[in-house]
């Protein structure tokens, strides 16, 4: 594919249709095309303070970036059987998301000559057995690290990794450990950054304006998809693209602008959750990483003047069709309180023909001759139909193909509509006031120097409980 081709480029635009969404469809419970239109001026002047922000903000320009440093580190570590991201929410969300939306379904269980590159393991979570199980079951002397955190204070990161480190040096020595870890944090600061230079480990900068969150398309998200063999290139193509599409002025067809818009108007007659149910399992983990997207975003109790505002919708992750069978009943039955955003996929990589058997089966003989294709896009569809005939708002983003370029593309659309959202919502989009709260906490409960304050009122609060309930 050349994906520099404006031609291919538009046949891959990806689509929004509004339509279900509006009260021509779905009676009372969808909004007023008016409502848009009314929206138009504030969002018009989002559109166009992001772009007039965008080297602050640092991630609109990502699709720019020089990659040549993140493939000559990937080309270092192609030989190993093992490559594992140490990371947590945006260091880690975004690099699942691109691996199980580009690589094969299973990936890590192919031969290495299917393979040709290493396998992937994200460690994310503190639990003691997923870390403990990383240890017995890779080894250390075919496996690399990628530990990924911009301050290097990061509790569940680093405890990883100073669980690694000690396996590696243990195992292998403590020369080995330079040519088994390579660090993705600050390019000036942070105690990650000091590790580096105090070891002399392989590091790669990290943006320092870009928030985790919106980091899938820097260093962070960029390696791990270079070291598995995805386009990186190309990934930023469809970025670039994307961005372009999503900063017209237009706002009413620019579908970043439209989609924000639609959010906040459904938010506005009681719809708030936000159902991300992509009709593909590739993108199964895509919903997870714009789940923190949009909640880390816009769920905020201040407005940029002070005032308290609690705003923010609550993300909800599917999967078509596998949800059609667990949460679709609630959607169709349930309260009117949520905005479904199918993603459709309009072409997959294969073409599969379901079988002809038991002809005198009716139940089961129809879907002979018909494709595992025709039978997804179906189940959409049908889905589509009965939100609408009960009166349930849904939008849908037709992607004409899954690959690198459509992803980024993707990637950059989710990423302006949220930033879009969130300065009509007049708030600060780009912090993250009640993640830090928790940081806090967990640093006072472990005993951090400098957290003492903060422990003793803890302690306090602890000992002002009037009764305990726990059964």
């Amino acid at each position: 594919m050349d994906y520099l081709n404006p031609t291919w480029q538009a046949q891959m635009r990806i689509r929004l249709d509004i339509n279900n969404a509006l009260n021509s469809v779905v009676d009372q419970h969808g909004i007023d095309p008016n409502q848009l239109g009314a929206m138009a001026d504030a969002a018009r002047a989002a559109v166009l303070d992001i772009e007039h922000k965008r080297s602050i903000l640092g991630w609109p320009d990502l699709p720019q970036q020089d990659v040549s440093a993140v493939h000559a580190m990937a080309a270092k570590v192609k030989h190993v059987e093992n490559f594992v991201v140490l990371g947590i929410g945006g260091s880690a969300l975004g690099n699942i998301a691109v691996q199980s939306a580009l690589n094969h379904p299973f990936y890590n269980d192919l031969p290495r000559s299917k393979r040709l590159a290493p396998k992937l393991y994200v460690i994310d979570n503190s639990d003691p057995d997923l870390n403990a199980a990383l240890i017995e079951t890779l080894d250390p002397a075919t496996t690399v690290y990628n530990v990924i955190s911009k301050s290097g204070t990061t509790a569940e990161t680093m405890a990883s990794f100073l669980t690694v480190r000690n396996h590696l040096e243990q195992t292998l020595g403590a020369d080995a450990l330079k040519s088994h870890i390579i660090l993705t944090t600050d390019p000036t600061s942070g105690f990650l950054r000091q590790i580096g230079q105090r070891e002399g480990w392989p590091m790669l900068d990290l943006p320092p304006t870009v928030g985790g969150r919106f980091s899938v398309l820097s260093t962070v998200g960029l390696l791990s998809a270079a070291v598995t063999g995805i386009d990186i290139r190309a990934l930023l193509a469809g970025a670039a693209y994307g961005y372009q599409i999503a900063s017209n002025p237009d706002v009413l067809r620019n579908p970043a602008a439209v989609a924000a818009m639609v959010n906040l108007a459904c938010a506005h007659k009681g719809q708030n959750m936000v159902v991300m149910m992509p009709y593909a399992h590739r993108l199964r983990h895509v919903a997870d990483w714009f789940a923190q997207l949009w909640a880390e975003s816009l769920g905020k109790r201040y407005d940029l003047n002070g005032t308290e505002v609690f705003v923010g919708t609550t993300p909800i992750k599917a999967l078509g069709a596998t949800d059609q069978h667990s949460q679709v009943q609630l959607y169709a039955e349930g309260p009117f309180d949520k905005l479904v955003n199918f993603i459709a996929v309009d072409q997959y990589q294969h073409t599969v023909t379901i079988p002809s058997a038991y002809t005198d089966l009716e139940g089961v003989s129809y879907l002979g001759g018909h494709t595992f294709n025709a039978l997804i896009q179906a189940e959409q569809q049908a889905t589509e139909i009965a939100l609408n005939d009960a009166g349930r708002p849904n939008i849908t983003h037709h992607m004409p193909a899954i690959n690198a370029f459509t992803l980024g593309q993707l990637f950059m659309l989710f990423e302006m509509q949220t930033a879009i959202a969130g300065a009509l919502l007049n708030i600060n989009t780009f912090d993250q006031p009640g993640v830090e709260a928790g940081k806090i906490a967990t640093y006072a409960l472990l005993g951090r120097n400098g957290f003492a304050e903060r422990r003793d009122q803890i302690a306090a609060a602890r000992q002002r409980r009037l009764s305990q309930w726990e059964i």
